[in-house]
């Protein structure tokens, strides 16, 4: 029988912790794009680090039957098409084990044509790309959260008489590198969305920003998606944005009007992730509430939460 002086057995953790990406943004009228949304936050404790260049987190040493809170967040929408608004910024991720460990939901993309306010885009785990606009003042980037992602891409002003990449939009920040401006690639091109990271653990990719509308004026100019789930923007009246991919993070592509309709919308933002990596002499249980999944990676597990809030132990 115990004599009262045992220690707790405990497991070794590592984690990696993604919050929901944000949606791309809307134009107003034809021939201008919007910002593409930014990756949700990246915290991990893989040889990767965590997003926006931060360190990695160290693995939590959890007691054996003590339930642990899981939190996953969903994907930012995007804005509709012709709105002129800011795509709805990401959800929270989360794991509360013996520390805890929070992850903020990308921010959504700017509008175009608009105030210079809805123009911007919005703040989170990493920010969302800044819509165009048709006069001489930049539109601003959302600004990422330290030690989780990167700023997304601003506006350019290239000058009179065009003001060419001011009509475009700019990319997402993602959770390895920020998005880029807008006009970068050619006149009327929307910014690229920002590159997500590889988890150490199983090499996948995620947290890319997504890609800026083009103006509706070109026929190949949408941004890419960055690598690890983001959404390529859209080209008015041609082609629709991308959806950020389900369980990275990634964000939504940004929305563009075109000289033919119909315009196009923001793509929403892909829902976050928290996964699991420890040895596999122990077995988790997933509680109500969540959705998840385990496999095996030789004397280790992976188990992957894409959906839901509730508990999981370990024995």
């Amino acid at each position: 029988m115990p004599t009262g002086d045992e220690t707790p057995q405990t497991v070794s953790v590592n984690f990696l912790v993604i919050a929901g990406g944000g949606g791309g943004g809307a134009p107003s009228q034809n021939n201008y794009g919007a910002g593409g949304g930014g990756a949700g936050g990246y915290r991990s404790t893989g040889s990767e680090g965590s997003g926006g260049g931060g360190s990695a987190l160290s693995a939590q040493s959890v007691a054996f039957s003590t339930n642990y809170a899981v939190v996953v967040g969903g994907g930012g929408a995007g804005a509709a098409a012709s709105t002129a608004v800011q795509g709805t910024s990401g959800s929270d991720s989360s794991f509360t084990g013996t520390s805890a460990i929070s992850s903020t939901g990308g921010g959504g993309g700017g509008a175009s044509y608009n105030s210079s306010t809805l123009r911007n885009g919005l703040t989170g785990g990493s920010g969302g790309g800044a819509g165009g606009n048709n006069s001489v003042s930049p539109t601003t980037g959302g600004s990422g959260t330290a030690n989780q992602g990167n700023s997304g891409g601003n506006g350019l002003v290239t000058g009179s008489p065009t003001y060419a990449s001011d009509f475009t939009g700019a990319g997402g920040g993602g959770a390895g590198t920020a998005g880029e401006n807008s006009g970068v690639d050619g006149t009327f091109f929307g910014g690229d969305g920002g590159n997500g990271l590889a988890w150490s653990f199983d090499s996948t990719s995620r947290g890319g920003g997504g890609g800026g509308g083009a103006a509706g004026t070109v026929t190949n100019g949408d941004g890419a998606g960055g690598t690890g789930g983001g959404g390529n923007g859209a080209i008015g009246g041609t082609t629709n944005a991308g959806n950020g991919t389900a369980n990275t993070g990634g964000g939504g592509g940004g929305g563009s009007a075109g000289g033919t309709a119909p315009n196009k919308g923001g793509g929403s933002g892909g829902s976050g992730v928290v996964i699991f990596y420890y040895s596999d002499a122990f077995t988790i249980t997933i509680g109500a509430g969540l959705t998840g999944s385990t496999t095996t990676s030789g004397s280790n597990k992976i188990t992957t939460i894409t959906a839901g809030s509730g508990n999981v132990s370990w024995a």
